[in-house]
């Protein structure tokens, strides 16, 4: 049948929800739906079915289409691992480094291998629900650009304008789009769509009519904002910088955001669980002295983010908390930290070739290999579970005689004697019903046993009933077709 693009007016408008909200709508409706970015930038990722990894955004929308991820789905991934750098990750697999002196050359490049996914997934559906990335009012990222006006142009995608009303402008950030544009690139948007509003409606009718008229472009909807989204997972690390009011609740478990922080979506079925407080712990923030778990997610940069803790006291904080009584759980590069030693001999991570981990297992992690990207199964807690691993490194030592899960014949991970100290290669592990009830056990907590891939599945359920009420769906459809080019 076609294909629709939504593109934002900046970064973090809600287009990936939206995205995963169009997907299931359409689904509903009975088309056979793929969704599609042609490049990515997160470190929330998911394994796909083909053996490869994919931003975390289109492994939720490939959900919302009631399909298994695979890798056309975001052919162009980019991993930040420092400042100026990224991982590059094409059609799932690594495929090197690339700085700011050779990014723009770099994935222009790559726009051929972008639309050979795209392809492939338009013979394989009814319709492509495709996201841009960051903004087309980044002129100066132009030039080479595969992520918005450069893929819509080469696949003839038209595309939808999204604005963000809540963090204000939204009239101007439409509109100033429209003026910075050339002609060519401005011809792609067939219309505007206004995400995240709170109050009365009517009050919005003149302004979105102003758009329209300064804009030249036609309105599909206003999407009221809606709770429900939150219990959707997130890839994007910008919601990890706002201020989360603590909840009234007996178990404290505290997450420190370390800046390389990766698939802090483990942590989100424990927003399901009544007895819990989830304190995310940013910058300038002690551990809390009566959290009852640390959890240490996964890292994008072990070592950097080891001596990020380090300059933060959260080393000192993990070993008080744990010679007080506390648990500490550790996913993939959280379980590194939590051994002897991590090195890095190839400079795989940067320059710093060898760290001191907190020596709270007795393991040692050597950061070389080929990357690890595979679906598993196991049993751990006395518990069955599936996920996913995803590192690069191989971590060995005493403390692997106790190992935390038995991935069918294989140990993973480590246990410390005491019990309290556990370690991990394995994401997904919190969203096992069991498991998440076996763990909190440990430290005290009854679970509620929520089902956290079924409530992932009536979030999505109740944005796409959401975005019927709200957008003109029929409108989008036949944009898709062809129909109002």
């Amino acid at each position: 049948m076609g294909a629709i693009m939504l593109q934002g007016t900046g970064s973090d408008v809600g287009k990936s929800v939206l995205v995963a909200g169009l997907c299931r709508a359409l689904r509903l409706r009975g088309h056979n739906v793929r969704p599609f970015k042609p490049q990515n930038m997160s470190n929330n990722a998911a394994v796909t079915v083909d053996g490869g990894e994919i931003g975390r955004a289109q492994a939720l929308q490939a959900i919302a289409c009631g399909v298994p991820a695979h890798t056309d789905m975001n052919p162009v991934l980019l991993k930040p691992q420092a400042d100026r750098s990224s991982q590059l990750i094409v059609h799932g697999q690594v495929r090197g480094t690339l700085g700011s002196g050779n990014f723009r050359a770099a994935r222009g490049a790559l726009l051929d291998e972008v639309l050979e996914s795209y392809h492939r997934l338009r013979g394989q559906c009814d319709i492509v629900v495709v996201e841009g990335a960051g903004s087309p009012a980044e002129i100066n990222l132009r030039a080479g650009d595969i992520a918005n006006m450069g893929f819509a142009r080469a696949a003839d995608v038209p595309v939808i304008l999204v604005g963000d009303i809540d963090r204000g402008g939204v009239i101007a950030a439409v509109v100033g789009t429209r003026a910075v544009l050339d002609a060519a690139d401005a011809a792609m948007i067939r219309g505007f769509l206004i995400n995240k509003f709170r109050g009365d409606l009517s009050l919005f009718e003149d302004g979105y009519r102003q758009i329209a008229e300064r804009s030249g472009w036609r309105g599909f909807g206003v999407v009221p904002w809606l709770n429900a989204v939150a219990r959707l997972p997130s890839e994007d690390a910008v919601v990890l910088e706002r201020p989360v009011a603590s909840i009234e609740a007996p178990i404290v478990i505290a997450c420190p955001v370390l800046p390389r922080i990766s698939n802090f979506d483990d942590l989100d079925p424990l927003k399901l669980e009544p007895a819990v407080d989830l304190r995310m712990i940013g910058p300038g923030q002690p551990i809390p002295g009566d959290a009852a778990l640390v959890i240490l997610p996964g890292s994008k940069a072990t070592i950097a983010d080891m001596r990020a803790m380090v300059e933060q006291g959260w080393d000192i904080d993990i070993r008080a908390h744990h010679r007080r009584g506390g648990a500490v759980l550790g996913l993939c590069g959280g379980y590194q930290m939590l051994g002897r030693t991590i090195r890095d001999p190839d400079g795989i991570e940067g320059s710093v070739r060898e760290i001191n981990g907190l020596g709270l297992l007795e393991v040692d992690t050597i950061l070389v290999g080929a990357k690890t990207l595979e679906q598993v199964r196991g049993r751990a807690l006395t518990a069955d579970f599936h996920g996913y691993e995803m590192h690069m490194g191989r971590t060995e030592g005493p403390g692997c005689a106790r190992p935390f899960a038995i991935l069918g014949n294989k140990p993973d991970g480590a246990i410390s004697p005491d019990g309290r100290v556990m370690g991990s290669y394995v994401h997904g592990l919190l969203a096992s019903t069991q498991l998440r009830a076996a763990l909190l056990q440990r430290i005290g907590a009854t679970s509620a046993k929520a089902d956290y891939d079924r409530s992932v599945e009536d979030s999505l359920d109740t944005l796409a009933a959401h975005l019927e009420r709200h957008c003109d769906i029929d409108a989008m459809v036949a944009l898709a077709r062809g129909e109002n080019k």
